[in-house]
């Protein structure tokens, strides 16, 4: 871990570790306690853990806190678990259903993040009197000459800083990543030579609220509008066809819209708009999902002091599998940001994040917004 500004010795030094119960979390708190941290591991319970959304392959279910706790065992080290229910309902899972409910595209891993571990466990860390809190996430923390910086991690098939823009200044000089230099098999090669009882645990792929992915069924149970019927129209309002909820379609959407291969010139179609109000999915063809501009909310900056008032140059992630894309950026004094794009991009959805980066560091990002209605 790199522990340049914990001036204290390693053994003087106490670390919470974030344990999800799975092979990363895991891998930290063993490489943390080798190097002689006086390690506490923490588990989240994050939901009902009952047949209703617990499952194997889910991050945090009942059989990961049990994971969690065996591997705590074999280190040696004491493991607690946090009842985190109310408010990870209240920031993730609640936001997640009104977000589908606005018709946007919402990323809850970035909430889950950006408040139920980096504020809640954070706090609790510090109450505990730890000099910090370790996460077994793939993302680099540098020390820089202004402070400590958020950068990509050294392998970019890991890399996970997408998912945690909305760090704060003051909780990234808290935070260590101690994995952020590894490779996914280097990793599974150490839980092995530390004899981890999830060495060979699979990763987690879904979202870990969300049975089997199917994410519409959570979202009509707690906001039942989001489920309603409505029309598929077209860019000039023509009705092509009827769907049974906003919530099963985002921007840039092609498969499963029910109308047919195309339009009459025989271009396929895809989601262009959806808009809650109507309960209309707008379809068109692909170039009128191409954007230039883009409207960027809720900005959390971590570059230079200040907010650069004048265009800079940027890369910028319109989602998490996307490549970098050369942009320029300017973010006004109350904190929203315009991207323009030196080429088109397809698909941009209301809702996910935008991220900025000058190569490998992350300078900040925030939330795509709607387009303005152009019918």
């Amino acid at each position: 871990m790199n522990a340049s500004s914990i001036a204290k010795r390693p053994q003087d030094t106490l670390v919470v570790v974030a344990m999800s119960g799975g092979v990363d979390s895991s891998v930290t708190a063993a490489l943390l306690a080798e190097q002689g941290y006086d390690v506490v591991g923490i588990t989240l319970q994050l939901y009902d853990h009952g047949g209703a959304v617990g499952r194997k392959g889910a991050c945090c279910a009942g059989q990961d806190i049990h994971d969690a706790r065996n591997v705590a065992d074999r280190l040696g080290i004491p493991h607690y678990v946090l009842d985190y229910e109310s408010r990870f309902k209240a920031e993730v899972i609640d936001r997640f259903a009104d977000s589908y409910a606005r018709g946007e595209t919402p990323i809850p891993c970035v909430e889950c993040n950006r408040t139920v571990k980096f504020r809640d466990l954070v706090a609790t860390a510090r109450e505990l009197g730890a000099d910090a809190l370790a996460t077994g996430h793939y993302v680099r923390r540098v020390d820089g000459p202004a402070g400590a910086e958020l950068h990509r991690a050294a392998d970019p098939a890991r890399d996970q800083s997408y998912f945690l823009f909305a760090t704060t200044r003051d909780q990234l000089d808290y935070l260590r990543f101690p994995l952020g230099d590894l490779p996914k098999d280097e990793t599974r090669a150490l839980a092995r030579r530390f004899a981890l009882p999830v060495a060979a645990k699979p990763d987690s792929q879904d979202i870990c609220f969300v049975p089997q992915g199917d994410y519409s069924r959570i979202v009509e149970r707690l906001r039942p509008e989001a489920g309603e019927p409505g029309e598929i129209v077209d860019l000039a309002g023509n009705v092509l066809g009827r769907h049974d909820g906003i919530i099963r379609y985002t921007v840039g959407q092609r498969r499963g819209l029910g109308i047919g291969a195309g339009t009459s010139g025989g271009a396929p179609l895809y989601v262009v708009r959806v808009d809650p109000t109507t309960r209309r999915v707008v379809v068109g063809p692909k170039t009128a999902l191409a954007r230039t501009t883009i409207a960027v909310g809720g900005v959390n900056w971590l570059g230079e002091r200040g907010l650069p008032r004048l265009p800079i140059a940027v890369e910028v992630k319109l989602r998490s599998t996307n490549p970098p894309a050369p942009a320029t950026l300017c973010i006004s004094e109350q904190g929203a940001a315009e991207i323009v794009l030196e080429r088109p991009e397809f698909g941009v959805a209301p809702g996910q994040a935008c991220v900025f980066y000058r190569g490998s560091r992350v300078l900040g990002g925030g939330w795509i917004q709607r387009e303005p209605s152009r019918a």
